[in-house]
């Protein structure tokens, strides 16, 4: 099965490449870039709503991903606004200094990922898969890898203190984006594997 990815993020795209085994999904990216305007009130409403957008633009099955930091003492700052944090003229490492600014007097540092996955064969043949990584915030960034709020998000899974950025083979195999597309993975291995055979 090939879908085009409804993103322009090339990082996100590569990411996706890896998640998946070749003989089960295959993820390209899309020729061009299609504006969206992501206004739905969950990740699902988003997810679907780019996945719809590309697929009626290339007429082709697609697979767009929605995703965020959920900070629990800030409830309504990030989540689907994580990517628009502090205004759109902020880059990530100016994002994750205003976030750690803004918990600099608090000790609650809980926080999870959440990622949903929107696979779009058609308007009648949609699919939604979620991932969620817990984790805690930490003081200042740490690493060199991954993107978005890696640098200063520690796995509670992982059992140390180490960001995202500094874990990416881990991140490769337990992010909320890596449980999202297992998830899915399994559930399409099998429909092929209980498609009729003619």
């Amino acid at each position: 099965m090939q879908f085009i990815l409804a993103s322009s993020n090339d990082k996100k795209a590569e990411e996706f490449s890896n998640l998946f085994a070749d003989n089960v999904l295959s993820i390209i990216p899309a020729a061009e870039k299609i504006e969206v305007v992501e206004d739905g009130h969950s990740y699902y409403e988003n997810s679907l709503k780019k996945a719809q957008a590309y697929f009626e633009h290339f007429a082709v099955p697609t697979v767009s991903d929605d995703s965020g930091l959920n900070v629990e003492v800030l409830p309504n700052e990030l989540g689907i606004h994580s990517a628009r944090f502090g205004g759109d003229d902020l880059d990530f490492n100016q994002r994750m200094d205003l976030l750690l600014e803004k918990m600099s007097a608090t000790e609650n540092r809980k926080a999870h990922f959440t990622c949903v996955l929107c696979f779009y064969f058609s308007p009648r043949d949609i699919y939604f898969f979620e991932g969620r990584l817990d984790g805690h915030i930490l003081k200042e960034r740490s690493g060199s890898y991954g993107f978005g709020y890696d640098a200063i998000f520690s796995p509670l899974k992982h059992g140390s203190f180490m960001s995202l950025a500094e874990l990416p083979d881990w991140k490769r195999l337990h992010s909320h984006r890596a449980q999202a597309a297992n998830k899915a993975e399994v559930f399409f291995r099998e429909m092929v594997c209980q498609s009729p055979r003619i």
